[in-house]
């Protein structure tokens, strides 16, 4: 039975940390095992974070941008990039792919909602990989999603999604940072929400992204 698929990757798995280059073999991996779910009939869609991060590493800029105007500008040149190579990847196994930019705005609007969902439909029938990402180029810090972990969530419930697989460099939710606390518990199961919105990270996966 095909489902709808939603898979989300951050900057620290898709770049390396030290240089904020792309991290090749890690994408060519995603690449063949999205492109075999669709192969058997699923509905695939890729949330990639990255731009900002291949951005920096692209104009040899050695910490994240702090303005907006700044990160606006990077993340443009990044998400060049980033499409460029998951297009060459893709390429290589005869998958087509499509471009999709979003706003909070774009979510919150009847009239784009509503467009946006059409615009997804349309691109899953026609057996294409969506790749998703928040359009830096123009949110601001009033219409941004926060990061791309809620990018998905919303894109998963806006699709009607079966699943939601976020990947990442840690392996499960903790209560803190395990790489600095290391007495923090995994949660297995969230059961109150408000309480898990109490769980404060006060670090980032990376220098290059938000840390989700």
């Amino acid at each position: 039975m095909s489902e709808t698929i939603v898979v989300k990757i951050g900057t620290s798995s898709l770049t390396h940390p030290e240089r904020g280059t792309l991290a090749l073999s890690t994408i060519a991996t995603l690449v063949e095992v999205l492109t075999d779910l669709r192969q058997r009939e699923n509905r695939v869609i890729l949330v990639s974070s990255g731009a900002v991060g291949v951005g920096c590493a692209r104009l040899g800029l050695t910490n994240r941008p702090r303005t907006i105007a700044q990160r606006q500008a990077v993340a443009a040149v990044g998400q060049g990039r980033l499409m460029r190579v998951y297009d060459d990847w893709f390429t290589q196994l005869q998958q087509p792919i499509a471009q999709v930019l979003l706003t909070r705005g774009d979510l919150e609007d009847r009239e784009r909602y509503l467009n946006a969902y059409n615009t997804f439909q349309e691109l899953l029938d026609l057996g294409a990989i969506p790749i998703v990402n928040e359009n830096d180029t123009v949110a601001t810090d009033e219409l941004k999603f926060g990061d791309n972990d809620s990018l998905s969530a919303l894109v998963a419930s806006l699709v009607e999604a079966s699943w939601l697989f976020l990947l990442t460099d840690v392996d499960r939710l903790y209560s803190a940072d395990p790489r600095l606390v290391p007495d923090a518990q995994p949660i297995i199961l969230v059961k109150d929400l408000d309480r898990l919105a109490e769980v404060e990270t006060e670090t980032k996966g990376s220098q290059w992204g938000t840390g989700g």
